[in-house]
């Protein structure tokens, strides 16, 4: 009997392994920066891929995130993910809106020929 529920333990833990891989998926992969704009990320209104230039303009708000928000919402922008080397577009729109201009970790799955990432989870880095 004790063997017994060794074993199942032990079915429910593998079986709960190869169940994190199937939601994951195993090409999934870490990525860090701040949700951003595409208008200001990739210097549409902006000269150095920051929020800087559109600052100026005290209508959009007063720090990244209401910039952020602002280039989405009125300016035709996407929500995207600008890391220090690279920034890559996200497929989900809705997710990243509630961490717009912060610092965050994104898991998720990257296309590489197009730069965006299938975004499983964002969290924000403190």
């Amino acid at each position: 009997m004790i063997f017994s529920k060794l074993m199942m333990r032990g079915l429910f833990a593998v079986a709960l392994f190869f169940f994190s891989f199937a939601l994951y998926g195993s090409d999934d992969e870490t990525f860090t920066g701040e949700i951003a704009d595409s208008q200001c990320a990739m210097n549409v209104h902006s000269l150095d891929g920051s929020h800087k230039e559109m600052l100026k303009v005290k209508s959009v708000g007063k720090n990244n995130a209401d910039c952020t928000v602002y280039c989405v919402k009125n300016r035709g922008g996407r929500y995207m993910l600008q890391s220090k080397k690279k920034t890559y577009r996200l497929d989900n729109q809705e997710l990243p809106e509630s961490f717009a201009g912060r610092k965050v970790r994104v898991i998720g799955t990257l296309d590489p020929k197009t730069d965006t990432i299938q975004v499983r989870t964002i969290e924000p880095i403190s």
